[in-house]
Order: structure tokens, then sequence, then C-alpha cells
């Protein structure tokens, strides 16, 4: 098992920049693709980008890809998630997560890792 923490969220106006990050620690935790999801207040769970094992494929969700970064450090042991442009609707609690495998995915149910969220708001 993986355990995951996440950090770097906060309160930003319309526009700003935040980088989350998250530390994973246990068993190979570096051979595993990851991801992050956000949750907005009475919405599902969401696919925001993912991450291949080694960094070498990455997965957005389309309304982020031109906005959001997603990228690792495996001598770290982190994941990075860079947000620029931040929107309202970008307002929700982010989760990272490991993957069973390898290669990323955008179902939430090929994750079986989970961190315990961090919040970002955007105020307009």
């Amino acid at each position: 098992q993986v355990q995951l923490v996440e950090s770097g969220g906060g309160l930003v106006q319309a526009g700003s920049s935040l980088r989350l990050s998250c530390v994973a620690s246990g068993r190979s935790a570096s051979n595993k693709a990851m991801g992050w999801f956000r949750q907005a207040p009475g919405k599902e769970r969401e696919f925001v980008a993912a991450i291949s094992w080694n960094g070498g494929e990455i997965l957005n969700e389309d309304s982020v890809k031109d906005r959001f970064t997603v990228s690792r450090d495996n001598a770290k042991n982190t994941l990075y998630l860079q947000m620029n442009s931040l929107k309202p609707e970008d307002t929700a609690v982010y989760y990272c997560a490991s993957q069973r495998g390898i290669w990323p995915t955008r179902s939430r149910y090929d994750y079986d890792s989970w961190g315990q969220g961090t919040q970002v708001t955007v105020s307009s």
C-alpha cells in the first residue's frame, strides 16, 4: 500500500497560480502511475491529470490541459500539479492517487491509494 499526503492548497484570486505537492511513501511508490482528481461540493470526483511511472506519458482533462501541468520527481517520491490561470470553477478538494499499474488512466476506479485531499478555493 502507498501512503499519500497532499499539500499546497489555499485561497487565491482568479488568475493566480498554485502548486500542489503529494509525497508518497510505502512499497514501490515510484513504480506506479499517479494522478490528480478533484471534487467540488455536490459533485462527483473527477479526473484532472495523470502521469506514468517514469513521467513519459501524461493525460489531462480537457478543461485544464492548457493551464495545469502534472509532473513527478521520483528521487523525492513527490507528485506535483502546477495550476496557472485559476478560475472559480477550479474550486474543489484536490486528491492525489496512486494507480495499480505503471500507465496513467482517467478512471478513478483504477487507483487504489488516495491522499486526504487539499482544498483549493478560487475567488472571482
